[in-house]
């Protein structure tokens, strides 16, 4: 991602911090972009920068500092058995979220059917876990080199709701943060729930590539087209 943006000023008068850039004119959408654990939400700069500048963007800082311009909405461990969460930590942040997209919505006057939440790694999680709990927040989903978490399954909105919504999963085949088995297991879920997927593999490890970037800003012009 070559591409840059001017970096706008923290707002932190919402359930969670963010930066917006404006759209140019009238607003046709939103995307929230999210970051992974321990990054902020200035590492989703160069994907904003590559989006329409008719939509409005939000880079969201998750809540859990873990140090100067770190921050997580859960912590992790990766052991043998694959990750293990903080399973609290991650619904708290979930909840804070969702309010943080209807608040957000509400402020800028865009609905939920112009609107998407993308993330990369962890933000991808997030995504995923507000998108299929809150079915009726946004039009569609993607995510970025990410999972969706098992312990979400008891909380999965009905799949005559889960039926609207649109999601993208890329990932890199040679991730070896999150294997590429886990895209593979989001494709089989998000198949089983009913949702309109796209997916796509590539020859990277954990990481935001151009051409996945290509193809995510490809993904939101079709789920936000111009109006």
């Amino acid at each position: 991602m070559n591409a840059a943006l001017t970096l706008p000023p923290l707002i932190d008068d919402l359930s969670l911090s963010y930066r917006l850039r404006p759209a140019d004119g009238p607003a046709q959408g939103l995307v929230i972009l999210l970051h992974g654990v321990g990054s902020n939400e200035a590492s989703m700069a160069g994907l904003a920068a590559l989006l329409p500048a008719s939509l409005a963007v939000a880079l969201v800082r998750s809540p859990i500092a873990l140090g100067p311009s770190a921050f997580c909405a859960f912590q992790v461990s990766f052991t043998a058995n694959g990750p293990v969460i903080d399973v609290e930590a991650a619904e708290v942040s979930r909840g804070k979220l969702v309010v943080f997209v209807a608040d957000l919505q509400a402020r800028l006057g865009i609905p939920a059917t112009r609107s998407v939440v993308a993330g990369f790694s962890q933000g991808g999680i997030m995504s995923a876990s507000l998108a299929l709990t809150h079915p009726d927040s946004v039009a569609g989903f993607a995510i970025l080199s990410g999972r969706i978490l098992p312990e979400i399954a008891p909380l999965l909105a009905p799949a005559t709701e889960l039926a609207g919504l649109q999601a993208l999963v890329t990932h890199g085949s040679f991730d070896n943060t999150l294997p590429v088995a886990w895209a593979e297991r989001s494709d089989q879920w998000l198949g089983e729930l009913g949702v309109k997927l796209e997916s796509h593999r590539y020859p990277a490890g954990h990481e935001i590539t151009p051409d996945m970037a290509r193809d995510f800003v490809g993904w939101v012009a079709r789920v936000l087209p111009a109006v």
